[in-house]
């Protein structure tokens, strides 16, 4: 006797639940998902997408009609059905996920953790689900953390992430939710609170160093020219892949890269979105240190909790010494790269690169 596997079937109120839930969601289910749930939801309610293609510049709401427009054969039963088994996997997840805090956190925090402890303050990126996106608020809330540690009794402030990644560079969610103003209010206080976000790197005044625990994209990787000491595991790579996204260098890197590589390394990275390996960084003088993946963070807090214990104010002045004469050209160059990115964030080369980024996302 031949017989087939029954299918689960969905009522109308478990749809409704399933719309209840997902507003419960705490975290950001980032912007894939987001898609994924916004085409099936009007496929369930509203059947193929009948609505008129938004133009090249609304790059937000095309790339909601190109996820949607790609359900046009999915029977409005099945795309009920998919949103709530999709509702259901991502309330599931957050459920029995287990929200590791480390002792001693600082309150008042929602995207970093900080702690002082042995005289080291840690600044933890702390979204391993959005692998360390940067979001506007984190920007704000790492600028707040650098203010407090440049001013406690630590020697020195350590900066890493939580989870897989270091840090996956800018989250485009910032370019997704338009205030009054439209894409010129976003880019002038993007610009802004880019060009305050690098200074904070530039004017730190204790040693300063970066433990890159994984991949890093974007302006985690430009920034890295300020710091005093980068260590990364051997399966770190860094990749600024801004030619790719239509933008323009930042974090002082045009100014960093070629000083610290030489210029034709510096431009395979920054003019044609090179990736580099740990060990290439590293020969390049990006990264001071790589150490094995399996001993990566025993080794290096042991030589930081031996940093740590040397004469606070002597540390501080000898890289005032070392650092001072070149602040004025570095608070130069961040204002010409941030200048330089608040018209490239207006050109149709950004905008077209990131709504084919967000149509990308938007493939089922």
């Amino acid at each position: 006797m031949h017989t087939t596997k029954p299918t689960m079937q969905f009522s109308q109120e478990d749809f409704e639940k399933a719309k209840d839930k997902l507003k419960l969601l705490k975290e950001d289910p980032g912007n894939e998902v987001k898609l994924k749930l916004y085409a099936l939801f009007k496929q369930a309610t509203q059947g193929p997408c009948n609505t008129p293609k938004p133009g090249m510049l609304d790059f937000i709401n095309k790339a909601k009609w190109d996820a949607w427009k790609s359900l046009d054969t999915l029977p409005q039963d099945s795309a009920r059905q998919k949103y709530i088994e999709l509702v259901s996997s991502l309330v599931t997840a957050e459920s029995s996920e287990v929200i590791d805090t480390l002792p001693g956190s600082k309150p008042g925090y929602e995207t970093i953790q900080v702690t002082t402890k042995d005289n080291i303050t840690t600044i933890m990126l702390n979204r391993p689900k959005m692998k360390n996106a940067i979001t506007v608020k984190m920007y704000n809330e790492i600028i707040a953390a650098l203010e407090d540690a440049a001013k406690d009794d630590s020697v020195i402030t350590v900066l890493t992430g939580n989870g897989d990644y270091y840090c996956s560079g800018n989250d485009l969610n910032n370019f997704a939710n338009l205030p009054e103003g439209g894409l010129e209010e976003v880019a002038k206080n993007g610009a802004v609170l880019l060009k305050d976000f690098v200074k904070h790197f530039i004017d730190f005044p204790k040693p300063l160093i970066a433990v890159v625990n994984g991949p890093a994209v974007g302006i985690s990787v430009t920034v890295l020219g300020l710091f005093d000491i980068v260590y990364a595991t051997d399966r770190a790579t860094f990749h600024t892949p801004f030619s790719n996204l239509g933008q323009s260098p930042e974090g002082c890197s045009s100014y960093t890269f070629p000083k610290m590589m030489g210029l034709a390394k510096a431009n395979e990275m920054l003019l044609f979105n090179k990736k580099l390996t740990a060990a290439e960084a590293c020969s390049q003088g990006l990264v001071t240190e790589v150490f094995p993946d399996n001993t990566f963070q025993k080794e290096v807090w042991t030589r930081l909790k031996a940093y740590a214990s040397l004469p606070r104010n002597s540390l501080a002045i000898s890289k005032q010494l070392m650092r001072g004469m070149e602040k004025e050209k570095l608070h130069e160059v961040n204002s010409q790269e941030c200048e330089c990115l608040q018209e490239r964030w207006l050109s149709d080369e950004c905008m077209n690169a990131i709504m084919s980024f967000f149509q990308k996302k938007s493939k089922l």
